[in-house]
């Protein structure tokens, strides 16, 4: 069930992430012909959803240290949590949405950048 929530969330970031691509074609196809790089575009796309991304685990680290200390305080055998699994939460999670995120703005980017101005 967590591999299925985990292709089910990177659906819905590859659909905001259409979406957004969508909503910035002709921004997209301007940066192209004005000399932008494909992971130039990439980047720029990509670099949105990581601030939120991160923002997203600053926020849920503390809650999640604070409720996992409190559950495993009831246990008699007790373990500790250190840091490396929050560390490896996080670059899970930022590097599922780079590579969702990262494999429709490539394809974006590489688009022939005068289909979206000639429809002006």
């Amino acid at each position: 069930f967590a591999f299925l929530g985990l292709f089910i969330a990177c659906l819905g970031l590859f659909g905001l992430a259409s979406l957004l691509a969508e909503r910035r074609r002709k921004e997209i196809g301007i940066r192209r012909v004005l000399g932008a790089s494909t992971a130039g575009i990439a980047w720029t796309m990509s670099g949105e959803f990581v601030r939120w991304i991160l923002l997203a685990n600053a926020l849920a680290v503390p809650a999640v240290v604070l409720v996992m200390n409190r559950w495993l305080s009831q246990f008699a055998e007790r373990i500790t949590l250190g840091p490396w699994i929050f560390a490896a939460t996080a670059l899970l999670t930022l590097s599922l949405a780079v590579s969702t995120v990262g494999f429709r703005a490539f394809r974006v980017a590489r688009a022939n950048p005068v289909e979206p101005l000639r429809s002006e």
